[in-house]
């Protein structure tokens, strides 16, 4: 609401994956289209397939130009799917149908935006290859970079919380 208020350059983005935790989220809510409860705080809302690429830049590119023309915040929902569950320990299998688990990762944004390149040949199946090893590679650099790195320290926890600590909970 502040956001909207104060007319602030900001960009919110739902990532809608159509669950709310273990329930669909067609039944935890009503209006299942985010975006259009941006209007309820005077600002515009857009819903884009999350995971058409084009669709999602096309929408970010708009709020972009909205907020550096100094036209206050959007609210950008993309609709998309999680193919795994919740968190770690939830196999995601047991209130979801496979069915819509496999129509869904067949919608793959980047499997789906690789074909878009290579069918209107704005990349070639070689220039695309080149792309990903340079990304694998930077993934397996960070990866083995975190895993090289010390453990913060537990102090770094409380660092930038503005309140203080007044004791209770379980060591109450």
């Amino acid at each position: 609401n502040l956001a909207s208020v104060w007319g602030l350059p900001v960009i919110f983005v739902c990532e809608n994956n159509l669950y709310a935790t273990q329930m669909p989220f067609a039944k935890a809510t009503k209006v299942q289209d985010v975006y259009k409860r941006a209007a309820c705080y005077g600002l515009p809302g857009v819903g884009v397939d999350g995971n058409d690429v084009l669709a999602v830049y096309e929408a970010a590119g708009e709020a972009v130009r909205r907020a550096r023309a100094g036209e206050g915040p959007t609210l950008i929902e993309c609709k998309t799917y999680r193919t795994v569950g919740h968190y770690v320990g939830d196999p995601g299998t047991g209130y979801r149908p496979r069915e819509e688990i496999e129509k869904w990762k067949a919608r793959c944004p980047i499997e789906r935006f690789k074909q878009k390149l290579l069918a209107e040949s704005w990349a070639s199946a070689e220039e695309l290859e080149q792309v990903e090893k340079q990304v694998r590679a930077l993934i397996d650099d960070a990866v083995e970079f975190a895993r090289n790195s010390p453990w913060p320290d537990p102090k770094e926890a409380l660092m930038n919380v503005y309140a203080d600590y007044v004791g209770g909970g379980a060591d109450a």
